[in-house]
């Protein structure tokens, strides 16, 4: 099974977030600190850009129910199934290998191995908080495993550390080799001979993590969040609109739509952009250096990502937005926000602003807070 499809249990998952998670939300104190960041301001209110509706089918006919909805969320997902390349399927019984173990503050820290794509292997950590009974959980990704525990040395990135300390189960991977090799992502079957975009298989490694924890007697499987930052921002954005039991996630300043901005690098071979080697010169794409693969094949067809984040409705999700996701970004968003009105769901999209890329103190506690709201 590629991706996740199951119709039954979106179904029963969109009941339940629509029925269930509002009143227990508003009751809850954190909702009171998150609440204004769910409200576009009002020059952003309404305003929708020129991107395609999500809630119009590919011939163009409108969506007018939830039951439609469905119909056309399986549409989306096949377009970008194609577009993107078919995932193997997900391993849903992985074997774990515990490396290590120690004591930290509150928490028991394993450093573990398992199959995170049928022909690799990750090492990363799994962070246990004391006490009995089921947990909430949280996948973390990024560039290297040790950053989100606290071991690395850029501040304010150290998501799972953090939310270990609120009592969460917290898994931190990352793409430790290909990083040191500088070619970032995960291939599959191999960097010669891609059939997924590289971006779209990291966004399938962290399903296969989301089994690691679905599978811990300590977490409870239905609450499973993912976050990242910047690289592992669109990590986590991409695992999430396309995995939909990831029951939340945040979204530290990835780019959250195609730019040109240099980071919003989307382009790139170890993202949207996979052509074999020998790979196209880093950076912003020049009739003397052009895109190449599947990167200008979407520009062209006008396909852009707000598509993936209606995917993630009813589903709540956090923009931490940064220097390259501001508050204009609030014209993609509110595309989701109209698909989560069809639903008849309120708050449950959000964005904060900083000017600066990296995260900050302040930012971060509205990850925090926001996962305490909506998974505990």
């Amino acid at each position: 099974m590629p991706f996740h499809t199951n119709r039954r249990l979106f179904l029963t998952n969109l009941a339940a977030a629509a029925m269930a998670k509002p009143l227990k939300a508003a009751q809850r104190q954190p909702w009171d600190e998150i609440a204004p960041y769910f409200k576009p301001p009002k020059k952003w209110r309404d305003k929708l850009g020129k991107y395609r509706s999500p809630l119009l089918f590919n011939d163009g006919s409108k969506v007018k129910t939830s039951k439609e909805w469905t119909r056309r969320r399986t549409e989306i997902l096949k377009n970008w199934q194609d577009l993107l390349g078919h995932w193997p399927a997900l391993i849903t019984n992985p074997k774990v290998q515990v490396l290590e173990e120690k004591r930290r503050e509150n928490f028991r820290q394993l450093k573990v191995r398992f199959k995170w794509t049928p022909v690799e292997f990750t090492t990363g950590y799994l962070l246990i908080p004391e006490g009995k009974g089921k947990r909430p959980a949280v996948v973390t990704v990024f560039y290297e495993p040790e950053t989100a525990i606290g071991l690395g040395k850029n501040p304010h990135r150290d998501f799972a550390l953090q939310l270990a300390r609120r009592g969460f189960v917290a898994l931190s991977i990352g793409s430790t080799e290909t990083t040191n090799n500088r070619t970032y992502a995960t291939y599959y079957p191999s960097i010669n001979n891609a059939t997924v975009q590289p971006l779209s298989m990291l966004g399938c490694a962290a399903a296969n993590a989301w089994h690691v924890l679905a599978q811990r007697p300590e977490v409870n499987a239905g609450r499973i969040g993912i976050v990242g930052h910047s690289y592992g921002g669109k990590w986590a954005m991409f695992a999430s609109c396309l995995f939909d039991q990831f029951a939340a996630a945040a979204w530290s300043d990835p780019g959250i739509m195609f730019d040109t901005r240099p980071s919003v690098n989307y382009w790139e071979p170890w993202y949207l952009g996979y052509h074999p080697k020998p790979w196209r010169k880093r950076g912003v794409p020049s009739p003397d250096n052009p895109a190449r693969g599947l990167y200008p094949k979407l520009l062209a067809s006008k396909h852009d990502l707000h598509e993936l984040h209606a995917l993630m409705a009813p589903r709540p999700f956090l923009v931490s937005g940064g220097s390259e996701d501001a508050p204009h970004r609030w014209e993609a968003l509110n595309h989701t926000i109209a698909v989560n009105d069809l639903l008849g769901v309120k708050d449950r999209v959000a964005m904060t602003n900083r000017p600066d890329h990296s995260p900050n103190k302040e930012s971060n506690a509205v990850i925090y807070k926001f996962f305490e709201n909506f998974l505990k």
